[in-house]
């Protein structure tokens, strides 16, 4: 038996950082969306008690490592699972971008196994053992729109946003989201207003989102990495709506109403950056049929 699962990419309307908690991870309010940008998730059953990871990219870990391979082995464990997996991954998210590929990778994991081992698991436990296993894990099991809080792992569904297209490009590097972190005066930011982009979401108003982006962790990336200073004026000289980093970085993507524009920062950015991508906001939530 074998089951194909997307696994698409999310990006960040807003991210703010309130505070370092005691357990050391820093209490966070993203608004968050999936995207048209997907990898394929191929799972497979097999009757050796085993997990095993194939990707052609070569920056997929194929061990424990990898998130999908923790989803695989921790609903195994939870649930004295004694049939084995194999899980092909056929990235298309850019990998260490911002974009939480490998979190979406573990939630497809446990989304299909759930249903390859019959193991009758609702979203909302699925995205609880999600939250065991990375921050951004429980927003990939549900997708749609939501706002994450807490370290990223309370999601309360938000409406979809308004339709639009987005553009992202990422540069040939990748970014340590610790680095980022350690590196965040929490003190001197300026935070984006979360109430302000959920209400423009409710309202359908695309406008007010484009004016309500906002990531605290951007200015640290922008630092570390001008290249990525580089490709967001690049996305405002050729006309997008609203332009922000998602996550840590170093992706940047523009939100852009109308297709003529689109395509001009799509052809604009292609001789600029090597990753470029041109797609749509998702909006809704996974179901599990």
């Amino acid at each position: 038996m074998k089951l194909l699962i997307k696994a698409p990419a999310k990006i960040n309307l807003s991210l703010d950082v309130l505070h370092k908690r005691p357990d050391g991870y820093h209490e966070v309010e993203m608004v968050m969306t999936t995207i048209d940008l997907a990898d394929r998730v191929e799972l497979s059953l097999l009757e050796k008690d085993i997990i095993k990871i194939t990707s052609h990219n070569r920056f997929v870990p194929d061990d424990q490592r990898n998130l999908a391979y923790q989803a695989a082995l921790l609903l195994k464990e939870r649930f004295n699972v004694k049939k084995g997996v194999s899980i092909m991954i056929e990235k298309m998210i850019p990998v260490a971008a911002g974009l939480a590929g490998g979190s979406s990778d573990a939630a497809a994991a446990l989304r299909g196994l759930n249903k390859l081992w019959n193991l009758g698991l609702s979203l909302d436990e699925l995205a609880a053992l999600g939250a065991e296993i990375g921050s951004d894990v429980s927003f990939c099991v549900y997708g749609g729109t939501a706002l994450a809080t807490g370290r990223g792992e309370m999601i309360q569904e938000l409406p979809p946003p308004p339709t639009c297209w987005v553009v992202l490009a990422k540069p040939f590097i990748g970014v340590s989201t610790a680095e980022v972190y350690r590196r965040l005066n929490i003190g001197g930011i300026r935070h984006p207003d979360t109430e302000g982009m959920i209400q423009c979401i409710r309202d359908h108003d695309f406008r007010g989102v484009c004016q309500n982006v906002g990531n605290v962790l951007e200015d640290v990336t922008l630092d570390l990495y001008p290249e990525v200073a580089q490709i967001k004026d690049q996305m405002k000289r050729f006309g997008a709506d609203a332009v922000l980093m998602s996550g840590s970085g170093p992706t940047v993507f523009s939100l852009v109403e109308h297709d003529s524009r689109m395509h001009r920062i799509y052809n604009g950015l292609r001789g600029f950056c090597d990753q470029v991508f041109a797609v749509r906001m998702l909006g809704e939530r996974h179901t599990l049929d």
